[in-house]
C-alpha cells in the first residue's frame, strides 16, 4: 500500500493550494470530475500518465475516508 504523504498534497505555490498528485500539478479533482461523468479511470491514467494507477487508487480510498474540501462533485 503506498503512504499518504505519496499520493496527494497541497502547496500554496500549486494550483493555488489545490490538492495535487504528488510529483505532478494534476489536480486531484480532475480524477473526481472524470469518474463523475461517467469516464473509466483508464482514461484519466492516459490523459494523466504522471499519476500512476497506484496513486489514484489510493486517492479514491482517501477521500472515501476523508473528503477532501476543494474536490467538486459534478
Amino acid at each position: 500500500m503506498i503512504e499518504s504523504s505519496k499520493i496527494v498534497h497541497s502547496e500554496p505555490d500549486i494550483l493555488g493550494g489545490a490538492p495535487v498528485f504528488c510529483g505532478t500539478r494534476v489536480p486531484l479533482s480532475a480524477l473526481i470530475d472524470y469518474l463523475a461523468g461517467g469516464h473509466p479511470l483508464s482514461e484519466f491514467l492516459d490523459d494523466f500518465p504522471s499519476v500512476t494507477r497506484e496513486q489514484a487508487v489510493a486517492a479514491l480510498r482517501l477521500t472515501t475516508q476523508h473528503p477532501v474540501p476543494d474536490a467538486r462533485v459534478a
